[in-house]
């Protein structure tokens, strides 16, 4: 009886060689953009005090030799450490400005509905906001609307509008 050969197994218990190679050269080029940035925004990050070490000895070092290699090791420390916090914290600001774009158009969208239809967008308001201060909201309005005032004043008043409008919105 010949007893039967082991199964092969074709799945590899670990990343290709090609995969590592991508995953440190992103390290090394992560690394790059912290040694540009400014210190006190590096301060921010999860980094760790021995790789703040090194990226801030990188910046010290002017010759291009002596600067590839601190970035050679500044990569070498990266791929130690889990990057995903790192890229979450660089990405903060962006997905903070672009949430505050988004509710500068909704409150463009509205100080302009406030605008050409007056007290039928301002109920409309109410009901959907009904913690905002109605009667300071009321008083620009009628500002931004009286024809009888100089367009300067109008224009004023709807830049002051917009201000209620964006603290009516980001109260809660």
């Amino acid at each position: 009886m010949n007893p039967e050969p082991a199964p092969v197994s074709t799945a590899y218990d670990r990343p290709s060689k090609s995969a590592r190679k991508r995953a440190a050269q992103d390290a090394q080029s992560l690394g790059a953009k912290l040694v540009e940035m400014p210190e006190q925004r590096l301060r921010e990050l999860p980094l760790g005090e021995s790789l703040l070490e090194e990226i801030m000895a990188a910046r010290a070092i002017k010759t291009h030799g002596g600067r590839a290699r601190q970035l050679q090791l500044i990569g070498k420390l990266m791929r130690d450490i889990d990057l995903l916090p790192i890229y979450a914290a660089l990405a903060e600001p962006a997905r903070q400005r672009a949430l505050e774009t988004e509710r500068d158009r909704r409150v463009t969208a509205w100080r302009d509905r406030l605008l050409e239809e007056g007290d039928v967008a301002m109920r409309a308001l109410r009901e959907w906001r009904p913690d905002g201060d109605f009667d300071l909201l009321a008083q620009i309005l009628a500002r931004a609307r009286d024809q009888h005032l100089p367009e300067a004043l109008r224009l004023a008043a709807r830049r002051e509008l917009f201000r209620a409008l964006r603290h009516c919105f980001t109260m809660s």
